[in-house]
């Protein structure tokens, strides 16, 4: 395997779902922000749009919009990442573009020492969240990425062998 530092980034990046607590720098979160906001989007139209949560009452309150609650109420930050309706052209390559996006994010938190998950299940309140944050109707809840200093040992990152991934070679 080749120690190229990005290919080992992408090895070594883990969901981290326990944080130690202390606050992350707005600097830190920014560098997070900047890999997003430099991921590919079809015609570069970079449908995403970002709020940042460091405040508790708003944590608790998001918290309530999800089974994993603990989650977010344990993470310093969470970084909530929107589709700007008003940015589609195309959804399929919108959504590509968000995800990609999102695992800039979640490559970048890694390389500068945080942790952090994405959670998906919260998608189920999206409206909610919506109105909790108090945000327009044309932006559409994606994610939400809580970050944080890595408090627990992390899995081992299991992987299906890349030959029953590969469906055909032509």
């Amino acid at each position: 395997m080749s120690n190229n530092s990005v290919l080992q980034a992408i090895r070594e990046r883990r969901s981290v779902r326990h944080f130690t607590g202390e606050m992350i720098s707005d600097e830190l979160i920014r560098e997070v922000l900047e890999a997003g906001r430099w991921a590919p989007s079809g015609l570069n139209n970079q449908p995403w749009r970002f709020v940042i949560i460091k405040d508790p009452a708003v944590q608790d309150q998001l918290a309530n919009c999800t089974k994993y609650s603990s989650i977010i109420n344990n993470a310093p930050v969470s970084l909530c990442v929107f589709l700007d309706s008003n940015r589609i052209y195309n959804r399929d390559k919108d959504l590509q573009g968000v995800g990609a996006c999102i695992q800039n994010m979640l490559l970048a938190a890694h390389a500068l020492g945080l942790g952090a998950v994405w959670l998906g299940e919260i998608l189920n309140q999206k409206e909610k969240v919506r109105e909790i944050l108090e945000l327009s109707e044309h932006l559409e809840l994606m994610a939400v990425i809580c970050m944080g200093y890595p408090d627990k040992n992390i899995g081992n990152g299991n992987r299906l062998n890349l030959e029953k991934l590969i469906i055909k070679q032509i």
